[in-house]
Formats: structure tokens, sequence, C-alpha cells
């Protein structure tokens, strides 16, 4: 049997592209600045993983940390510069992680959101990641108990591994164009998911969930996001991603409101207390990739592959449900203690210690190679 890496290199040379090619429209032609840093060491890096980072000038001590995932073929430079991230960190006062994938891990630069070795607490991709958030910790001193993480695609999927593998590290989430959690365990299982096709039942991905970590404590709070046209991740995913989660919160299948906003549907369930712990977005007409305004300014998201102009600015909203804008109008210093009081404290109030054991790396195929090669509509 061929083995994945293999099974992409036939596929490009069948629809003549150059191997890597998938890769090239991305960030690095376009002459905008990296504005990332490297990371070069946080301990034990089981899942093969780079760090690189944004840490804005004078960050004040105890200020947040968000940890950002980008899809495949993508680079953290390049999910970065269209999606704004570092230029809003600048103005709110944040520091960014960015982990970033590597061919030797998965050909295509996706996250390996349903390797069982990549998907289990203090193991593999998940371990690396939380070893670089508590590198990011001791060497910035950012609030442990105020940590989010947010990824598209595989990255949305990924992020969906890390909420629910370590729940007592994150205090929100934002899923874009991903997958539940426990979906899938193989290739062939996650383009099925991919593409809308079976998968567990809302009672087993919320089983799943709750068994990842062992979890008996307030849960992180979530926004997720869909594209209504996306052709790659089927809005079905979307679903299950809420139902998993308002399980998990124990919320209702109603939503205590909904609205419209920028012309696109917004739904929003809160806790007992009053309090927004999980939101979903679904953009109307937009395929699939981060939604982005650009005309709203730098901070608002740039125009390139998978980052779409759908007329509303995913970061930025995101910031606003995890409470971050310190923007005057729209946050005061008051609601923002009070949402760190509510957060459980985190058990990053040092560097993370000993190694776990190696989870090995894979390459997987993703749906436009196969599409590239005439092998999928």
């Amino acid at each position: 049997m061929r083995n994945i890496s293999d099974t992409i290199a036939r596929l490009t040379r069948a629809a003549n592209l150059p191997t890597g090619a998938m890769g090239a429209h991305m960030f690095g032609g376009a002459g905008e600045a990296d504005r990332l840093t490297d990371l070069d060491a946080f301990g034990a890096n089981p899942g093969g993983l780079r760090a690189r980072t944004y840490v804005p000038a004078d960050l004040p001590q105890g200020a947040p940390l968000v940890v950002v995932l980008h899809g495949c073929t993508q680079t953290a430079a390049g999910y970065d510069h269209g999606s704004g991230w570092s230029r809003l960190a600048d103005r709110h006062g944040f520091a960014l992680l960015f982990p970033e994938q590597r061919r030797a891990n998965n050909p295509n630069l996706c996250f390996n959101w349903f390797v069982p070795a990549d998907t289990v607490r203090d193991d593999g991709e998940p371990l690396s990641i939380r070893n670089m958030v508590a590198q990011m910790i001791a060497d910035h001193g950012v609030d442990p108990a105020r940590v989010f993480v947010t990824g598209l695609s595989a990255g949305g999927a990924m992020t969906a591994v890390m909420l629910a593998t370590y729940p007592d590290v994150f205090a929100g989430g934002a899923a874009i164009a991903g997958l539940p959690y426990g979906s899938a365990s193989t290739v062939p299982e996650a383009f099925d998911r991919m593409r809308g096709h079976g998968g567990p039942s809302r009672d087993l991905l919320a089983e799943r969930a709750r068994a990842a970590a062992g979890h008996d404590g307030r849960w992180p709070t979530l926004s997720i996001w869909q594209g209504a046209a996306d052709q790659t991740v089927a809005q079905s995913n979307a679903d299950a991603i809420a139902g998993q989660w308002r399980d998990l919160h124990g919320l209702p299948e109603r939503p205590t409101q909904e609205e419209m906003i920028d012309g696109h549907r917004h739904r929003v369930w809160h806790d007992a207390n009053g309090r927004s712990v999980l939101e979903e977005y679904r953009i109307a007409g937009m395929g699939h990739g981060t939604p982005i305004d650009p005309t709203a300014g730098s901070d608002h998201g740039a125009s390139a592959a998978y980052m779409l102009d759908a007329g509303i600015a995913s970061s930025h909203l995101i910031l606003r449900f995890w409470g971050l804008e310190t923007d005057a109008e729209e946050m005061t210093v008051d609601a923002a203690e009070e949402q760190r009081a509510e957060t459980p404290a985190s058990p990053f109030a040092m560097p993370m210690g000993t190694p776990m054991a190696m989870g090995g790396p894979v390459g997987t195929v993703i749906e436009t190679a196969l599409r590239n090669a005439g092998l999928m509509k």
C-alpha cells in the first residue's frame, strides 16, 4: 500500500503540477513584510511544529495570549497578513503565538486534526502547542487565565482538538470552517466528514470531548464561523460543532438571540448566568476561507487565497466575543477584570515540565490535490 506522501506526489504529477506548487500562491509574493519572529526553544516538541510569535512593543504584564492556527497550504506569516491578527495585537495589547506546520509532518501543511497521536492530551501536535503556550507565558508574563485559540479549516479542526484536550488552558476558541473534535480518525473518515457524510452522533461527540481531558470544570467559550457556500468543508460540520458544544455547556438547541450582522446570520447562546458562551456566524455566499473586510482597515484583513472579502471581519468580531477589545466604546477595564475573574485558573503558572512520548506525525492528502488530479468533483 502506498504511503500518503507518495500518493500526493503522484496526484500532483498527474495534474501536471510541480511538487509543492499548491502553496506557491500564498504569502510571499505580495511584498508584505513578515511581522513574526521564531520561538526557538519551548520544551518538548513531539508534533515537530515550528513556533512563530508576535509581541507588541511595551506589552503590559498580564496581557492576553491568542494562538492562531493557519489552514492547509498556508504559512503563519501569510495567515497573519490576511487575517490582521498582529495589527489587532498592536491596537488592543495582546501577544500572539502562531504554531506552524512543517512539510515533513504533512505535505500540504495541514495540521493533523484526525491522526490519533495528534489528537490526544500530552502527545503529538497538541503537546507541542501546549508547550509553546507555556513558554510564551514564562517569557512575556501573559495572563494564563486569558489564553485563546483560533484557526481556519484544518487549523479550525485543530482548534477543536486543543479546546477538547486542554480545556483547562484555553478560556475560549474560534473555529473557522472547522470540524468537531472526535469526528474522524482516518484519512477516509476525514474526507467523508469534510463532505458532510456520516459521523458520530451529537451525544458521542460530546462524550469524546469530555473524555479527551477528563474535564469536569467550566468549558471554554466558542465562536463558530462557516461559509454558506463552502464546497470544501460542508456546513453540517458547523452544525455538529455547535451541537457538541451546546451539550458540553448544557445549552438548549434554540439560541438566546438571533440577528443579522452585515447581512450574515449570527446566533448566540447564553449560559444560566447570562454569559455568552457560544456563538455562530453563517456567512452568506462565502466559500472556503476566513471572512475579512479589508475596506475597514489593515487590522480587518487583506485579500488572499482563502482570505475572503465578505464585508465582515472575523478576527475583529472574534476578539470582541472573547472580551479582548480595549477601545473605550467597546469594552471597559472593569469588564475586562470581570471576564478575567470568571475564567478558571490555568495550570500554566510556569513552563511545562518533562517531555512526553513522541507521536509520529504523518502526511495526509487534502481535497485540493484530488480535485486538481481530476479524481474528485
